[in-house]
Formats: C-alpha cells, structure tokens, sequence
C-alpha cells in the first residue's frame, strides 16, 4: 500500500508541476526579442591534430567509464547473485545507445532551431564526411565521443533499481527514457540554440543533461518499481568492496575525459576543467569520510568511493569555469550532502534507491548546477544563480515525466518487476542462466 500511495503521489506532483512549468517558460519566451546584432563572418575551421587526439583520447577515457568502471563499481555493491545482471545491463545498454545515437540520436540533439529538440536531417549520420568537422575536430571524433555520454547517462539508471527489475522493462525503459529525456535536454543544454543556450545556462559537461536527468529518473523507478525484498529488515551489504573501489577509481580515471574533454579541444579550458575535477573529487573524498568519521566512528572504502563520485558529480557542470577556491568549496559542499542525501534521506523517504542514484548524481548534480553559477573564475553574471536554478528545475520536471510515462509503458508490455522466486534465487541465474563465482 505505501508504494502505491507513493506512486500516486508522485504522479500527482508531476502533472500538477509541469503545466505550471511550462507556462512559465511560454510566458518567458513570448517576451519581445531584442535588435540582432550584426552579422560577423568567421573564418572557415581548419582541423587541429592536437585537439583531434586529445578528443580521440578523451572518448577512450569516458568509456572506460562505463565498460568497466561503472559496471565494477555497480558490480561490487550488489549481492553476489545479482552482479552479472548489472554488469550485462552495462554491457547491452552501451550497446543499445551507440546504435540509438547513430540512428536518430545525434540528429535528434544537435540540429535544428527549436528549443526542445532537433530534427531528422542528419538520422543514420547522414552527409558525414572525412572532411566535416565540428570545431577542430571531425565530426565523426565528435559524434563518437558524445556516444560515449549517451552510453553512461542510462546506464547510471540502472543502479536505483538494482537486483530487482526485468530485463526486457529495463530496455523498454531505456530506450524510451533516451529518446524523450535525454535527447531534447541535451539540444537545450549544447546544441547552441537550445532553450538553455538562451538562458545562458551553464553546464560544461552535464550536470542537468547526464546526472540530474539521470538522478530524477532513478528516484522515479525505483518508486515504481518498489523496495527490494528484504529492504530494512534484512542485510543487502555489497558482496565486493574491491570491486566498488576499483571501479570508483576508473571512474575518476575516465572523468578526465569526460570533464577535460567537454572543452571540445586541448586548450586552457580543458586543462583548468582537470585541475578542478581532480580538487573537488578529493576534497569531497575527504567532506565524506569526515562525516562519516562523526556519524558512525568509521571510514569505510565504500564510503570514499561514493564521495569521490559524488565530488566528480558535483564538479561536472562547473569544471571548465569554477575558481580554484570554488571547486574546494564544491568538494566540500558535494561531500556532505550527498552523504545525508544517500544515508538520512533514503531512510526519511522510505525510498529503495539501491545503490544511491538520486543521493549521489540527483542530489550532487543539484548542488553542482546551482553553484555553479556561483563560482565562476571572473565573477558571475547578474542572474546566472536564478538561471542556473531554472534549467534545474525544467530538467528535474522534463525528466520526471517521461521517465514515469516510459515505466508505464514497460509495465503494461512486459511487467517491471521479475517474480519474487527469481528475486530471491538472484537474477544471474534467473535471467542469464549464469554464475559469477563457482565453488
């Protein structure tokens, strides 16, 4: 009964949220426009091998984020007879997005005028070229490389409802959730004429399009899709902290590539995006441990590992303009809240967020989107603090949505949750008919 009074009361809050939402937003954008400026003419781009390699590089980097980093990190955090269902997940949702991303994807996020979303015209890569280039890079580097973010957004996801969702519903799920959220909140964040583009929003490599976008929609499903059995009354500890670890350092490995990277080039910019990635996710390390230290008399290796991702989360927006000073300030504020956000929250809420999605990328992808408008090198602009809290909101409100329309979907086609006797059996077996450890 009470998750299905939750249930109720999220779709309520939703759907009462959104037109007041968007009526805001066509209030906002029937203001009269200003006088265009006049028209420079730029020089035509020329390929740069340097930023060709470090991007090439920087693909690499974010990939090894999620194949293995994530997986090994998702891995080692669930029981031992569920760890090769995340890992397969990881796997065939990479896979599923490439394809996703080549097909309609690419085109749907990054062509086109509209504030929401782009058009068809560049559907199965259509017109691409040795020659095109995207900046100072091919094209073909660039597309690449964002695959690689359309790969991780997703499969983030998957750690909310950990242990307990069909296969089939979480590919429905996905593949929905991609198309609908994923897709439209990238072209307003980056395609240069999206709704947040007008905003003057700035997100340098995806606090609202990955980890708030992701966060929202692991809060969602794993309301959905109910508590895990067991849940406050049985233990369900990680049957690997190595394999957390390990996996929580590839992600800060790879994260380079994926803060760094999002300078689209081997210049300055890039640099300062790894010097603040490095700064916040090891103070934050540190914010965690501490409070974890005061909490429970403890410091645990699952606890600095989910604080350095909360402090890679955190910095993502803000790497390529925050201040020396913020992204210590950042670290530390990621740190402490997203460890109430995974411990006190969860327990308040009564939520089963298996493996933290929402008190980590949700709640850190917050924190990092709104103070990023704080500590810009330079001093921020009038209202950047007010627009960077906007974009939050609309992404929060957009991915809400489609992510409850998608697991609805899922559920009247195929069901969402597996059998209880497969829950308990493990879904290793259940669903792949495997092990990952024999005797």
């Amino acid at each position: 009964m009470r998750d299905t009074f939750n249930l109720k009361t999220l779709l309520f809050v939703a759907l009462l949220a959104m037109p007041l939402l968007f009526g805001t937003l066509v209030a906002q954008e029937a203001a009269p426009a200003e006088a265009a400026p006049a028209v420079e003419v730029e020089e035509p781009a020329t390929l740069d091998s340097g930023d060709t390699a470090w991007m090439m590089t920087s693909m690499v980097l974010v990939l090894l984020m999620t194949l293995p980093g994530l997986a090994l990190f998702y891995g080692g955090l669930v029981r031992a007879k569920n760890v090769l269902s995340v890992l397969v997940q990881c796997l065939v949702i990479a896979s599923v997005m490439t394809v996703l991303w080549v097909a309609y994807g690419y085109s749907l996020a990054s062509t086109g005028d509209g504030l929401f979303i782009g058009d068809f015209s560049k559907a199965f890569l259509k017109g691409l070229t040795d020659e095109a280039l995207t900046g100072t890079m091919p094209e073909s580097v660039f597309i690449t490389f964002q695959a690689t973010f359309v790969i991780i957004t997703p499969a983030l996801i998957v750690g909310a409802f950990a242990e307990r969702m069909k296969f089939s519903a979480i590919l429905i799920f996905t593949i929905i959730w991609a198309t609908f959220s994923y897709l439209p909140v990238w072209h307003m964040a980056w395609s240069g004429v999206g709704l947040f583009s007008k905003w003057e929003v700035i997100d340098f490599a995806g606090g609202t399009v990955v980890h708030i976008n992701a966060g929202i929609a692991g809060l969602v499903a794993c309301i959905m899709v109910g508590k895990r059995k067991g849940f406050g009354t049985a233990a369900l500890h990680p049957h690997s902290v190595p394999l957390t670890v390990i996996g929580a350092c590839l992600l800060w490995v790879g994260w380079f590539g994926f803060n760094a990277g999002s300078a689209a080039a081997a210049n300055g910019a890039a640099g300062f995006a790894m010097l603040t990635t490095q700064i916040t996710t090891a103070t934050a390390v540190l914010a965690w441990l501490a409070v974890e230290w005061l909490a429970t008399k403890k410091v645990t290796a699952v606890g600095g590992a989910t604080g350095a991702v909360a402090g890679l989360v955190a910095v993502t927006p803000a790497a390529g303009t925050i201040t020396v000073a913020g992204a210590l300030i950042l670290g530390i504020v990621a740190g402490v809240i997203c460890y109430f956000g995974a411990t006190t929250l969860k327990k308040v809420l009564k939520y089963d967020d298996s493996l933290d999605v929402f008190g980590v990328h949700g709640v850190g992808g917050i924190v990092g989107a709104i103070l990023t408008g704080v500590f810009v090198r330079g001093g921020a602009a009038d209202g950047q603090v007010i627009q960077q809290i906007k974009s939050v909101l609309l992404t929060i409100g957009w991915s809400g949505v489609v992510s409850i329309v998608a697991l609805l979907i899922a559920k009247f086609t195929v069901g969402l949750r597996v059998p209880e006797a497969d829950e308990d059996a493990g879904l290793d077996t259940t669903t792949h008919g495997e092990s990952a450890y024999t005797l």
